[in-house]
């Protein structure tokens, strides 16, 4: 494989807005910047293909500071190790990239949390962000009969989208508690803009019916998904659909950050006022401190690429404006937290690691995550445990216990070009 060098001053890993806010108010020193992420535009999962969407004034008010910035981006490239400090590797599709930096931004964002229930692998069961990517990237779903199910705000995004793109949403199953979602509610009054956005909401989702206290427990089909079953309270019932969209809330993507020695806690990239970690120079902004929504997304990376690159009192500014976005994201776990009865979602013969074709029965007959892998292969597949690794944590209260390099799977060459840069 072919070898490529490159430099600069502040190297941000990811593309969404954390990374768009973080990149763009670096480069305001005059700081060399660059970006890099492995989709081949910008804008992350959440701002997916806006760069072709005028309508979405947040997403475009980014995208334009960056591209005014002059900031770098490097794109379908994938971090995958660290040789030395200040070095990282990264592949491309047909060269593996050294990149040298002297501060380092983690703005690694999120994905979907699977709970694996009765039939989670029937074609067409899939994430809700998942389905929404797809329609984003062409597939038709115009008249389909989808169910939305599982837990958190993404659901009622999800559902407004297929809703707009002429699918025929038949309900939308929230696992969380009627009290809990209006608790939560309640507190939006310290947030007059999330305010505006929850009714925004409701006005597109008119008409769908919202059951809360409720969630699919298994799914079937021939060849494709026919049918979900869904249980609320004692009563539990079918429904026919063409697809079905779900998922748990979501959960940080660490794996990049453990591997460089980043300290965790509670699940979660332990940062600093700044944003800096716990080690010097490496910053972390994002959902991978903490599940938080865009808006706390934003300002962690402003934080971030103003502390990067010596800008501190502009970092310090909004230290206020961080505090208030984050008793929304306390409120938003809170609301969304998880209920003991999905543990039982899973029966013996369920498939726990897709990679692998592990099933529940396997994994309960073992002590720990190390253990598990040893002995089932359970994480040990392509996706390396990112899928299996937060279900068994939630079922069987699993740790991960240590990320090794490469943490994607890559090429072969790229392996020994990652041994010639050691030597």
């Amino acid at each position: 494989m072919n070898r490529q060098k490159h430099s600069c001053d502040v190297l941000v890993i990811g593309g969404g807005p954390a990374g768009l806010a973080a990149a763009s108010c670096a480069a305001q020193s005059g700081a060399r910047v660059s970006i890099v992420d492995d989709n081949p535009h910008l804008g992350g999962q959440i701002w997916r293909g806006e760069h072709q969407n005028a309508s979405n004034q947040e997403a475009a008010l980014w995208l334009r500071r960056v591209q005014e910035a002059n900031v770098n981006f490097i794109a379908g490239a994938r971090v995958f190790e660290q040789p030395e400090k200040g070095l990282l590797l990264a592949e491309t599709f047909d060269s593996v990239l050294e990149l040298r930096y002297q501060k380092l931004i983690l703005a690694l964002g999120a994905r979907e949390r699977f709970l694996p229930f009765p039939g989670w692998t029937v074609p067409n069961v899939m994430g809700a962000g998942g389905l929404q990517a797809l329609v984003k990237s062409g597939l038709p779903i115009q008249g389909k009969k989808v169910v939305v199910a599982g837990t958190g705000p993404l659901l009622l995004a999800v559902a407004a989208y297929l809703h707009k793109h002429s699918a025929k949403v038949l309900l939308i199953a929230e696992q969380a508690k009627q009290a809990q979602l209006l608790a939560f509610g309640f507190s939006l009054w310290r947030t007059p803009g999330k305010i505006g956005q929850a009714l925004q909401l409701k006005r597109e989702l008119l008409g769908i019916p919202h059951r809360m206290g409720c969630w699919p427990i298994a799914a079937s089909g021939s060849e494709k998904l026919e049918c979900v079953t869904l249980r609320q309270g004692a009563k539990t019932w079918d429904v026919a659909c063409d697809y079905l969209a779900c998922g748990f809330h979501l959960v940080p993507n660490l794996e990049l950050a453990a591997m460089l020695g980043c300290a965790l806690h509670k699940g979660v990239v332990r940062v600093n006022e700044t944003q800096e970690t716990s080690i010097a120079d490496v910053y972390c902004a994002g959902e991978a401190t903490g599940i938080g929504g865009l808006e706390l997304s934003l300002v962690e990376g402003q934080i971030a690429g103003f502390a990067a690159s010596g800008q501190s009192a502009s970092a310090r500014a909004l230290l206020s404006e961080r505090k208030k976005q984050q008793r929304f994201a306390d409120a938003l776990n809170r609301a969304f937290a998880l209920r003991d009865e999905l543990k039982d979602l899973p029966t013996a013969d369920t498939i726990i690691c897709r990679c692998e074709d592990v099933s529940f029965a396997r994994v309960q007959t073992q002590s720990s995550w190390r253990a598990g892998k040893l002995q089932t292969r359970c994480g040990m597949g392509p996706c390396q445990g990112r899928i299996c690794g937060a279900a068994v944590e939630f079922f069987l209260g699993w740790q991960p216990e240590s990320v090794r390099p490469p943490v994607f799977p890559v090429k072969v060459g790229s392996l020994i070009q990652s041994a010639e840069t050691a030597e």
